[in-house]
């Protein structure tokens, strides 16, 4: 039996370390399943998931040219099983300005330019602040 990208098979663990489980598939062969690969939730420790004896279903994520076997026991679970996760959004076009409020309208450059040089003199205003509180009383020279 070949082993096929995408294709799910039993194997059964023969290994633990810190960063995954080597799994030995039925034509003989050993894989790896990443400790990210596991379950669908955060694996801080993988032997509260695995041992070594287990049988577990694997999905083969990637065959290399060298001979290792990427393989993963979350994606060969059914999608019936599987929690969902919410999509985040790639862009947010909800943005929103420093006191929380939402800015609906479209602003031109010299609204943009106007707000960007008004929060950046408030930012230079307060650091200058914060550095001349921290040199009084301190260092002063005696003559």
């Amino acid at each position: 039996m070949s082993i096929e990208v995408g294709s799910k098979v039993q194997g059964k663990v023969t290994g633990i370390t810190n960063f995954g489980a080597f799994v030995e598939l039925p034509n003989g062969s050993t894989g790896l399943v990443h400790i990210s690969e596991v379950a669908d939730n955060y694996v801080k420790d993988i032997n509260e998931h695995l041992k070594v004896g287990d049988m577990v279903e694997v999905k083969v994520m990637n065959v290399e040219a060298d001979g290792k076997i990427g393989l993963s026991i979350r994606k060969a679970k059914p999608q019936a099983e599987r929690p969902e996760r919410p999509q985040r959004s790639r862009h947010n076009n909800n943005r929103s300005n420093d006191r929380g409020e939402h800015r609906q309208t479209k602003e031109n450059f010299e609204q943009k330019m106007a707000r960007f040089l008004k929060d950046s003199e408030d930012r230079l205003a307060t650091l200058k602040r914060a550095q001349d509180s921290k040199r009084g009383g301190r260092g002063a020279r005696r003559g």
